[in-house]
C-alpha cells in the first residue's frame, strides 16, 4: 500500500519594480497578505539582477524610475535566459501610446495609477501559475 504525500506548491512571487517605497510598501504587504511571494527593486538595473536571481511569476513594473526606466527593463526582458514572467506595468503614464508601447514591448497588461487593489489582486489571480 503506498501512499501519496501531496505535492506543496509554492506561492507565486512577485517582483515589484518602483521608485516610490509607499508604493512598494503598500504592494508587498497587501500581497503578501494574500499569500504572495514579493520582492522588489527601486530602479530598472536592480529589477534585472533581481529577475536573474529570483526568477519571480509576476513582474509589477513602473515606468518612470531612475537609473533605468520601465521602458528599458522590458526591452532587456527579451535577453533573459529561460521563461519570462508575465508583466504587469503599473505607471502614471497612462496614454493610449504607453499603453500600446507597453504591449508592443511585451507587457501582459497595464494598470493606471492610482488603481484598485482589488482589481490588481483580481488580475494576479489570473496571471499566476
Amino acid at each position: 500500500m503506498s501512499v501519496e504525500t501531496p505535492v506543496m506548491q509554492q506561492a507565486p512571487s512577485v517582483l515589484i519594480v518602483d521608485d516610490e517605497p509607499q508604493v512598494v510598501w503598500m504592494l508587498q504587504f497587501s500581497l503578501e497578505a494574500e499569500g504572495y511571494r514579493t520582492y522588489s527593486a527601486r530602479d530598472g538595473r536592480l529589477a534585472l539582477a533581481e529577475l536573474r536571481e529570483r526568477k519571480p511569476d509576476v513582474v509589477l513594473l513602473d515606468i518612470m524610475m531612475p537609473i533605468m526606466d520601465g521602458w528599458s527593463v522590458l526591452e532587456e526582458m527579451r535577453f533573459l535566459p529561460g521563461q519570462r514572467p508575465r508583466v504587469v506595468v503599473l505607471s502614471a503614464r497612462s496614454s493610449m501610446r504607453d499603453r500600446a508601447k507597453a504591449a508592443e514591448l511585451g507587457a501582459d497588461h497595464f494598470m493606471a495609477k492610482p488603481f484598485s487593489m482589488d482589481d490588481l489582486l483580481s488580475l494576479l489571480a489570473q496571471l499566476s501559475p
